[in-house]
């Protein structure tokens, strides 16, 4: 940008990659995204929530010497930034403080944790505000680890950079009224939100229409800076932007990447700046869903993927997402075909990994299978096969997969997806082995939708043409497991456009039965498919962790009890 001019003040907010309890890593990424400011002629640098620490630290946080390890990094992050004259720079970070007498009992000094905002200049930490309202809903779990500022006693905090005044909220406060009043009341000029917002789909929108309400009901403009990339099944998706006193995006940054958002606040009090598009939500699935593989699989320093490629849909979008996270260099496939493996699926399987040009190898399980069903012939002498040997199929590929995993240290994505984790249709230390379940919450209908939207962007092959890397006879063919003769899934479950409706009701949004009946489904559809979600919960607990793209995804947005007799 070009140098701001008298009167406006420049401001950068920072979207970067914080990785949880890389207190170094974490503070040089700030130093860099300064330095980059200063030259820009900014004034001022937002970062995002517990920028200092990542989002979520966790138990990390019940640990003394971690919240001892974070009060001398923010101090030295404040010494070096000390060189860069007439930046104020907002930091997220926790912060243990002592507050005279409990809060409940006022009988003695405690040590209270805040999740908390400071203020750094001139080499020093020059004011610290107290996050007020701790969200504990969906993923949220703040108020085991954090006190609230206001509970503590603790007010707004408002500074100063270029001559403007501006007050200090985190996250959730700017979800409600008292917060922003607090720091209009005490002089601010412009809102100052720092933010670790877990990505769903459409979640952009959701924030900027309640940042546009908070802008209504304070009659101040808005920052809001944003975190970026993934840990563990949470991503975050950037996206931080400013609105105007008019409530106007006046800029916005992009989606999925890292970057500062530049914008110009002018003496008359317009903001200017790059507004970058809302991508559509296929688009967001996707980047969400390769940010959240590439950070699993390098902040936890696994050289690389193994994945079984059946022919399926499933294990094809795990695939092209692998791809797309990592590079053909480091994703493996393994098609590991039984007596039951149609033709069309090993060429299928193998047209797509050469498209990618990954690795390919193929691993008959036949030897193995036949020596099972030996082993236990005697003691299933007159029993009629059933699910169990379809089973110890799915067990075999898993133990194959593993095995490969333990000797080359390439971590196992899974290919479930959520409308099988709902239903129970996968199998406990078969197909649900390995490390990472990349479309854990995909439903099998969104996953047909990202595979065509896939199929249509321009896309590179490994023999230097463009087109599809997705077969289309992998999309259209009725989806099936192989594992006996002539088998689809609709053997064992309704059609999914069905199941998925039913499921996003009733799991996602916690509607009855009587009223998933009263929309136009079935009464038998509905028992059977809720009847499943509940009897399979032991499978699911026992399932690795995975992308979360839905306001509502199996694992901590859903804790059932496995044990229960509560029928509705």
């Amino acid at each position: 940008m070009s140098t701001p001019k008298s009167g406006t003040v420049r401001i950068a907010l920072a979207q970067f990659n914080a990785t949880v309890g890389d207190l170094a890593g974490n503070a040089r990424r700030i130093v860099e995204c300064a330095e980059q400011a200063h030259a820009d002629g900014a004034c001022l640098l937002v970062t995002p929530e517990l920028a200092l620490t990542g989002y979520p630290p966790e138990d990390l946080l019940l640990r003394p010497a971690f919240m001892q390890a974070c009060a001398v990094a923010l101090t030295d992050l404040a010494q070096a930034l000390a060189p860069l004259a007439g930046l104020t720079v907002v930091v997220g970070h926790p912060h243990q403080s002592g507050v005279l007498g409990d809060v409940r009992s006022r009988s003695h000094a405690v040590q209270l944790r805040f999740n908390a905002a400071s203020v750094l200049s001139e080499g020093a930490v020059q004011a610290t505000y107290c996050k007020r309202e701790l969200p504990n809903y969906q993923v949220f779990d703040e108020r085991r680890y954090f006190a609230s500022g206001r509970d503590a006693g603790l007010g707004a905090v408002v500074f100063g950079a270029g001559g403007r005044r501006f007050g200090l909220l985190i996250c959730e406060d700017a979800w409600f009224d008292e917060p922003a009043q607090a720091a209009r009341a005490a002089g601010a000029e412009m809102l100052c939100v720092i933010n670790a917002s877990p990505f769903h789909l459409d979640k952009g929108g959701e924030r900027e229409a309640r940042m546009v309400q908070r802008v209504a009901a304070s009659g101040l403009p808005l920052l809001y800076s944003h975190l970026v990339g993934g840990q563990d099944e949470v991503v975050f998706d950037g996206a931080s932007f400013a609105l105007d006193a008019q409530g106007r995006v006046a800029a916005r940054g992009a989606c999925f990447e890292e970057g500062l958002v530049s914008l110009d606040w002018l003496s008359d009090g317009q903001i200017t700046g790059t507004v970058q598009p809302v991508p559509e939500l296929e688009a967001q699935a996707w980047a969400a869903l390769v940010t959240g593989v590439r950070d699993y699989v390098d902040k936890n320093g696994f050289p690389g993927i193994i994945l079984g490629l059946s022919g399926g849909v499933d294990s094809a979008l795990v695939l092209a997402i692998a791809v797309d996270a990592l590079g053909a260099d480091r994703v493996r496939t393994v098609m590991m075909p039984s007596p039951y493996t149609a033709d069309i699926s090993w060429i299928d399987a193998r047209e797509m990994a050469e498209r990618l040009g990954v690795r390919y190898d193929e691993i008959s399980i036949l030897p193995m299978f036949e020596a099972f069903r030996s082993s236990l012939a005697i003691e299933f002498v007159g029993l009629a096969e059933d699910a169990t040997e379809e089973n110890i199929q799915a067990r075999i590929r898993g133990t194959l997969l593993m095995a490969l995993s333990n000797k080359f240290g390439s971590i196992v994505l899974t290919t479930g997806n959520k409308s099988e984790m709902a239903t129970g249709y996968c199998t406990l230390y078969g197909d649900m082995a390995g490390g990472f379940a990349v479309i854990k919450d995909v439903a099998k209908t969104l996953v047909y939708r990202l595979c065509e939207w896939k199929n249509q962007q321009p896309s590179r092959r490994a023999d230097g043409s463009t087109g599809p890397v997705i077969p289309e006879r992998i999309i259209t063919r009725p989806p099936s497991a192989e594992l006996r003769p002539d088998q689809t899934d609709q053997d064992s479950l309704p059609p999914y456009a069905v199941l998925d409706a039913i499921l996003a009701r009733y799991m996602e949004e916690d509607q009855s039965m009587a009223e998933i009946v009263a929309a136009g489904f079935a009464s038998a559809d509905v028992e059977r498919v809720t009847r499943l979600i509940k009897i399979n919960e032991y499978k699911r607990r026992q399932s690795p962790v995975g992308i979360r793209i839905t306001h509502r995804a199996f694992g901590r947005d859903w804790r059932y009890p496995i044990t229960s007799k509560f029928r509705a």
